[in-house]
């Protein structure tokens, strides 16, 4: 038994344990063992129902408001369990202030986690929150409308039915994110060439309306991952990426970020990937495996997402990770996605027609990455066969130069 973000180990009732009280109500509960020394040593507690009672009493008086918490002992280890379940009326406070876990320690929230809280409690978004600037411009938002939508009277009435504007707040920072300028970061993009160190381009599109930014990233990509060829009498479009998963990928950064942290979208752009990274891991509650299948979506900033899919951008909300791998169906390199506490990368790889390979080379195939090395380890861990043969067909695959090996004895890997 070892600590983790969601249990803590407690030899003994010190008061202590209450930041981690106010943790656990703060995000998604957790569950506090006493009578277990650090290192997972079960010591047991000689009156489990005077603890139970001295924890009572002290997250009574000390943590505001109270929490939804259960105690529970285990009579076998003498060992008292504290079950603290996530609250719905944060910030939850030990001493006027706010805890998170930070893996297997407490620590107290900073002032823009805090922030984040106190909007939890209420049930608002940051994007709901009254603009400081309140002289903005909507001439990008104005021109989209009407050329989608065929509104040619673009005014305060319009602003309002988007929920970008109210009479008692004047206009929410959503409004702030889409007016024509702004104070709120963007876009930053770099082309590689052969290497990191070989810039070939470099693009900031900060301070702006989000509008902008999105178009401006659609045009560097039709620039890089599209080309024309001429069949007969027919001009055709060849994608090397799909750009409608580079579409629902740059609109999911920008209706899913984080808006109160002064960091930009980072899309990095390679000649067999585009990288995109943007501010803010998973949602609070979300696991990866609901966020991978759509089966269901939270909206960090839901006004802003109505705004997307009014125009065209977006379709049915929660369906963008969906699409994005319908685009690779016929496609051997797959999109995929790494998640960071305060990030979520997504890889778009340059398609690639299913080679000649037979049915075990393309499992093989698809365990593989040109951007991660892997180890015979690691790839027959996930494969269906044994390792001797995944080793052989590594070899085969190798001679004909559709895996590259690196390194050598222990040491060896394989990527694409």
């Amino acid at each position: 038994m070892r600590e983790h973000r969601s249990l803590e180990l407690k030899e003994s009732v010190t008061n202590t344990f209450l930041k981690t009280v106010s943790a656990y109500a703060n995000y998604d509960g957790g569950v506090i063992i006493f009578g277990v020394s650090d290192d997972g040593t079960i010591k047991g507690i000689e009156d489990p129902e005077k603890v139970c009672l001295d924890i009572e009493n002290k997250i009574n008086d000390s943590i505001v408001p109270q929490p939804d918490y259960t105690l529970c002992i285990k009579d076998d280890e003498r060992t008292v369990h504290l079950t603290v379940k996530s609250g719905t009326s944060k910030p939850y406070l030990y001493k006027s202030k706010a805890y998170k876990r930070n893996d297997s320690s407490t620590i107290e929230v900073d002032s823009v986690e805090f922030t984040r809280l106190v909007l939890s409690g209420r049930h608002m978004n940051y994007e709901e929150l009254a603009s400081a600037e309140q002289a903005l411009s909507f001439t990008v938002l104005s021109e989209m409308m009407q050329e989608i939508n065929g509104i040619a009277d673009f005014d305060q009435d319009i602003l309002k039915t988007l929920n970008l504007y109210s009479d008692q707040n004047g206009y929410n920072i959503a409004a702030a994110i889409l007016a024509d300028q702004n104070n709120f970061p963007g876009i930053d993009i770099a082309k590689f060439g052969e290497t990191i160190s070989i810039i070939e381009k470099r693009a900031t599109f900060d301070h702006m309306s989000i509008l902008s930014a999105y178009k401006n990233a659609m045009s560097l990509f039709r620039d890089y991952y599209q080309y024309e060829i001429i069949d007969g009498a027919v001009r055709k479009t060849v994608e090397r990426i799909p750009e409608a998963a580079f579409r629902e990928t740059i609109a999911n950064a920008f209706i899913h970020r984080l808006w109160d942290v002064n960091v930009q979208t980072r899309v990095s752009m390679f000649n067999d990937r585009i990288e995109v990274v943007s501010p803010g891991g998973l949602p609070a509650g979300l696991t990866e495996a609901e966020y991978l299948s759509g089966r269901i979506s939270v909206l960090r900033n839901p006004i802003i997402a109505n705004v997307f899919y009014r125009l065209k951008i977006v379709e049915i909300f929660g369906t963008g990770i969906l699409r994005i791998h319908q685009t690779y169906q016929h496609s051997v390199m797959k999109p995929s996605f790494e998640f960071g506490e305060n990030t979520i990368k997504v890889i778009l790889p340059v398609i690639e027609m299913q080679p000649d390979m037979t049915a075990d080379e393309r499992e093989i195939y698809r365990l593989l990455s040109p951007t991660r090395q892997k180890s015979i380890s690691e790839i027959a861990s996930a494969a269906s066969f044994g390792k001797t043969k995944v080793t052989n067909l590594l070899k085969e695959m190798a001679a004909r130069g559709v895996v590259k090996i690196e390194g050598k004895g222990r040491g060896t890997k394989y990527r694409l």
